[in-house]
């Protein structure tokens, strides 16, 4: 079940009144979209960092088993993960900062949730790079590969999530010309 639908559920017998009210039925739909927004990204970044807490486990493991000649490479992948959870809790969603100087409308609000959906795949993207990396140090073989493929992943993501604020953006000044 999506996060918006989730959303709409848990409105209270007064909301769900209010909501026939004119005005006030546009207004909640986007209150339950910044909100969606707001969830879903929550749960990206926290699948992100489970991901994240992998990679320090298998820190730990190079540690004990005296594979240091890794971990630098690691801790790089370790940061640009953490830079990258940080971005996505941190992100706007529609209220003040981002948004200030541009009414943001259903359609883009829509269009963020989408694109922060997409986001998710970057999530299984990044799981399978970690497995990939795991096999790589239990076989003592390609490595580094496997961590410069982890890295050019998570970088790959940071960059993607960088475009979210454009998408808005483009969307709402494309509305404010029509």
């Amino acid at each position: 079940m999506g996060a918006k639908k989730k959303v709409e559920e848990s409105l209270g017998g007064l909301e769900k009144l209010l909501k026939k009210l004119p005005g006030y039925k546009g207004y909640k739909e986007k209150e339950l979209r910044r909100e969606a927004d707001k969830i879903l990204r929550m749960q990206l970044a926290a699948k992100l960092d489970e991901q994240r807490r992998r990679l320090q486990e298998l820190q730990m493991q190079l540690i004990s088993e005296a594979q240091i000649e890794f971990l630098d490479d690691v801790e790089r992948a370790v940061m640009k993960l953490q830079i990258l959870i940080d971005r996505i809790r941190t992100a706007s969603y529609g209220y003040a900062g981002l948004f200030d100087a541009v009414k943001v409308k259903e359609k883009e609000l829509d269009a963020l949730y989408e694109f922060d959906n997409q986001m998710l795949d970057f999530v299984e993207q990044t799981a399978a790079q970690i497995d990939k990396l795991t096999s790589a140090l239990s076989a003592k073989e390609g490595v580094g590969v496997a961590i410069a493929e982890l890295v050019l992943t998570v970088e790959q993501a940071s960059l993607t999530f960088g475009r979210r604020r454009d998408v808005i953006l483009q969307d709402a000044g494309e509305a404010a010309l029509s």
